[in-house]
Formats: C-alpha cells, sequence, structure tokens
C-alpha cells in the first residue's frame, strides 16, 4: 500500500497513474478537488491536511511506502507563516508518523532551492553547502528546514530518499506553478530577463522517485535536473510551438530592482499580492547550473532534453483556453 500526499498536484497526478500501473493500491491526499486522472476511482482519496497528525496516523495505517509530494511554491512575502506551517511543520509531522512505521520507506519531495548554491561554483552538487549567512528566499529556507526533518527521521532510522527537483515541466492549470510561464509566453507578454533556469520533465521525476523508491537506496538525495536553459531561450521554443510571438524586450536587472519595490508598495497599500517580488526578481536574473551525475550514475538513468519537455507540454496545453486547468495526459 502506497500513500501519496500532493496527490492532485502536478507530481501526485502523474506518480499515482504510474503506481497504479505498478500494480501498487493508493491512497492519495488532495485539497480541494479529486483531479481527474487515469485510474481516479481506484484511489483511496483522502480530504485532509499535513498539518493533522491524528489524520496523518490513520491515513498510514497499512501503509509500505510514502510519497510525501505536498508543498506550497510560493515567493509572496504574504505566504511566509504558509510556507513555515506546509513545508516545515508538515514535513516533521509525515516524518513523526513515519518513525512510528519501521516498515515505511519515505520517498520526500525537497527542491534545488534547499541545494546550497557557493560562490563562483561551476556545477552545484548534492555535496554544495548551504550557507545560512547568505540571503535566501523564504521558500528556498522552507524547503531546506522541511529537508532537515527528513535527515532527522533518518538519524532516528527512517528509511527516507529525498529528491530535489529542478523547475518541474508537465500540464496542469495554467494559473499554477511552472505552467504560468507557458501562460506567460501564450498570452505573448513583451518581456523577458536574461537570466537562465534548470529544468526537468515531470514525467522523468515521477520515474526518478519510484526507481529510488522501490530500491535499496537509502539516506540519500538526489538532484533531479534536465538542463540549464535561458529564459530567452525557453520562451522562444514555446512560442514556436505555440505559434506565438516571443518576448523581445529584456529588462535590465536595475528595472527589474525598480520594479520589485513598486509592486512591494503596491501590495502593501492595496493589500492585493505582487506580481513580481524581490525574490522573484533576483531569481530570474541568475545563472546556477545543477549536477545530475549522481542519479545517472546510481540508476543508470537519463533525462529528457529540455526542448522535447517543452514541446510536450505546449502540446497538451495547446487545446485548453487560458484560465481553464489543463489536466494531464499521457
Amino acid at each position: 500500500m502506497v500513500f501519496v500526499t500532493g496527490g492532485s498536484g502536478l507530481i501526485g497526478t502523474f506518480l499515482i497513474p504510474a503506481l497504479l500501473q505498478r500494480g501498487h493500491p493508493v491512497k492519495a491526499l488532495y485539497r480541494g478537488q479529486v483531479p481527474a486522472i487515469p485510474g481516479s476511482e481506484q484511489v483511496q482519496w483522502l480530504e485532509g491536511d499535513v498539518l493533522d497528525p491524528v489524520f496523518l496516523r490513520e491515513a498510514l495505517q497499512g501503509v509500505t511506502y510514502v510519497f510525501h509530494c505536498a508543498g506550497v511554491v510560493s515567493y509572496a512575502p504574504q505566504d511566509g507563516e504558509l510556507l513555515k506551517q506546509v513545508n516545515i511543520d508538515g514535513t516533521a509531522n509525515i516524518v513523526d508518523v513515519c518513525l512510528e512505521h519501521p516498515a515505511i520507506k519515505l520517498c520526500h519531495v525537497s527542491s534545488i532551492a534547499a541545494v546550497g548554491r557557493p560562490k563562483n561554483a561551476a556545477l552545484i552538487t548534492e555535496d554544495s553547502k548551504w550557507d545560512p549567512a547568505e540571503e535566501h528566499s523564504a521558500y528556498a529556507s522552507s524547503k531546506y528546514w522541511g529537508e532537515l526533518e527528513v535527515w532527522r527521521g533518518v538519524a532516528e532510522g527512517l528509511d527516507a530518499v529525498i529528491v530535489n527537483p529542478s523547475i518541474i515541466l508537465g500540464p496542469a492549470d495554467w494559473n499554477r506553478s511552472s505552467t504560468q510561464l507557458f501562460k506567460y509566453v501564450y498570452s505573448e507578454r513583451p518581456f523577458y530577463t536574461g537570466g537562465s533556469a534548470n529544468f526537468v520533465d515531470v514525467r522523468d521525476v515521477v520515474e526518478a522517485m519510484l526507481r529510488l523508491t522501490f530500491s535499496d537506496i537509502s539516506g540519500e538525495r538526489f538532484i533531479l535536473n534536465a538542463g540549464l536553459l535561458s529564459y530567452q531561450s525557453f520562451f522562444e521554443q514555446a512560442a514556436r510551438c505555440f505559434g506565438k510571438k516571443a518576448p523581445g524586450t529584456r529588462v535590465p536587472s536595475l528595472v527589474a530592482e525598480a520594479v520589485w519595490r513598486f509592486e512591494h508598495a503596491r501590495a502593501w497599500l492595496t493589500g492585493a499580492r505582487p506580481l513580481i517580488t524581490k525574490d522573484t526578481a533576483r531569481v530570474s536574473a541568475k545563472r546556477h547550473e545543477f549536477s545530475n551525475s549522481k542519479i545517472c550514475t546510481a540508476l543508470n538513468f537519463s533525462f529528457r532534453p529540455v526542448s522535447e519537455s517543452i514541446e510536450w507540454v505546449c502540446g497538451q496545453l495547446q487545446p485548453a483556453a487560458l484560465g481553464m486547468a489543463a489536466g494531464p495526459r499521457e
């Protein structure tokens, strides 16, 4: 029996059908509504919260494997407390309940945001140290401290693996997660920043999670990353797939700094969520490359090219109207 948190999220909606295809009975935690995915009727759907230890104890009865995919991704200042609650406290609850069942193996979905970024490092690996003196976003800090809860569990005897995916590409709601990048292109927005980002296909994330969890590997973390791509190149490739005009005006870093300050003031005065924050402005201007050699070596694993993932996602999203959810399709 497998328990999946974040069953209605991007990873969960691809992970659950893959588990069912392998013959595993699945319990899944969802928020909002049950996703329309292949095999959904075979899943024991549980509406609940990772902040509720009593609920988790009941949910984990009879479970052998736990995939902890639930988490909040946000760079908005208003979400600081929510990030702490879900990404840190929620993970601590999962770890504590798993420790009550010695037979359970946990696969925790962290993020490359939780990996240290040493200055002047040409390639960032799983061994790169987190420097608490450096400036980190609230999101990155929440994923780092949440990951520490898993390491605490490992020190107490928990059988666990951690994956640190880069920006995950997959068809989902236009208004959530990385899919907003595709919506940005589809809407023919004119601006782009000079930075680069690391990307990975959701199908590769799921395959890596499955192979790691159903292996003898334990007490290890693995970066999941297909490659580095500039935002300009990403937008151009997506625009070609959609038949749209790509963003053509590069935003200088000084302008981006001015914009996030304006947005911060507007949000403070009106209570609205800022369109751009200090963290998103600065992250989008940087270039960090993450190594995938550890998992490629450990599992003889290979990742799909980012260009292939972009084309696939665009093809899946093309029929969907803007503002509507596009369910994942194999």
